[in-house]
């Protein structure tokens, strides 16, 4: 038999649609129709508003193709899943990150060729803008509150798990540098009740974060890693941060933590971990992918980290599997 005829194409034909149905999702954020949908079923044309009635009902028919609604009858409502991660009210939603997927990622995959070819992001080529890598991310505060709540909602998927990786109940005080909403000190502080919390991010950033932080339980450190003094700890965290970054940068931060820990001090990162072998797993590829169209960094092996922390003068450090979209490493000074 040809070997030809033995290929599935699948798989071909499964990734050929996959934008479709992410951008169906996009779309149905951005147009509100979980939020709309909160309030109680509804059909095609009340959700339509002054828009095309036929063109609102396909995609609701493609909404309840994809698990993400319900219909009965002609009205359509959210299903479990969109209650929870796709309406912009909900604790737990990921509909920033949604939206930011839409309106900046999405844009900047298009241009995925040029991106491999010279190996440097594409700020300037998707939206004729360059500067320094966050004031693309926080260009406006919109875009900022954009992408601090999708951190957020990705946030509370992994950072229980993460604080959970290891034990920290020796340590007495945690800094979370780049924190954000603090998702990560307060899945700490959870566990660890002991546990001292701080979140040092930029000033814009600790404002924003104040809506999540309940008054007393984190302390919001306005400040910039790179430039600005580090804060007192025993534990310093950063989550989703190293991969923005070149090595040298690496290098120049993981050395300035390591010279602010105590001894015994330790350093717990949350980035997702690519196999050794670099064979998978995929979510890791493609977020590689993504940080080279947006940031400067990339995805690593347990293997490179534990490298760029020994250049940093880190005397050991473990990896944790959590099986959420974030692993985890502990890295101690000796």
């Amino acid at each position: 038999m040809n070997k030809m005829t033995q290929a599935d194409p699948a798989v071909v034909i499964d990734l050929i649609e996959a934008f479709r149905r992410s951008k169906a999702m996009f779309a149905a954020v951005s147009l509100g129709v979980f939020d709309r949908l909160a309030e109680g079923p509804a059909d095609a044309k009340t959700l339509a508003s002054d828009g095309d009635v036929d063109a609102m009902e396909r995609l609701l028919d493609a909404c309840v193709g994809l698990s993400l609604l319900a219909k009965e009858g002609n009205l359509y409502s959210n299903t479990a899943t969109a209650r929870v991660y796709l309406r912009r009210s909900s604790p737990q939603t990921l509909a920033g990150y949604v939206l930011y997927s839409n309106q900046i990622l999405f844009r900047l995959w298009a241009n995925l060729e040029s991106a491999v070819r010279e190996g440097s992001h594409r700020w300037n080529q998707t939206f004729g803008f360059d500067g320094p890598l966050f004031s693309h991310f926080f260009k406006t505060d919109q875009d900022m509150r954009e992408f601090l709540l999708g951190m957020h909602g990705f946030g509370l998927l992994s950072s229980p798990a993460v604080a959970a990786a290891f034990d920290l109940s020796g340590f007495r005080r945690l800094v979370d540098l780049g924190g954000a909403t603090g998702h990560l000190a307060m899945a700490a502080r959870r566990r660890y009740p002991h546990l001292q919390a701080a979140v040092f991010d930029l000033h814009r950033v600790t404002e924003f974060a104040r809506e999540f932080v309940p008054a007393g339980e984190i302390e919001l450190i306005p400040g910039d890693f790179f430039t600005d003094a580090l804060p007192e700890a025993d534990l310093f965290a950063v989550g989703r941060i190293l991969h923005d970054w070149s090595e040298p940068k690496i290098v120049t931060l993981l050395t300035k933590i390591h010279d602010r820990l105590p001894p015994g001090g330790g350093l717990l990162i949350a980035e997702k971990l690519l196999e050794d072998d670099r064979t998978g797993p995929v979510p890791a590829h493609m977020q590689s992918l993504n940080m080279l169209i947006c940031t400067e960094g990339k995805e690593r092996t347990f293997a490179e980290y534990k490298a760029l922390l020994e250049r940093a003068g880190f005397a050991r450090a473990e990896p944790s599997k959590t099986g959420t979209p974030l692993d985890a490493i502990l890295a101690c000074k000796g």
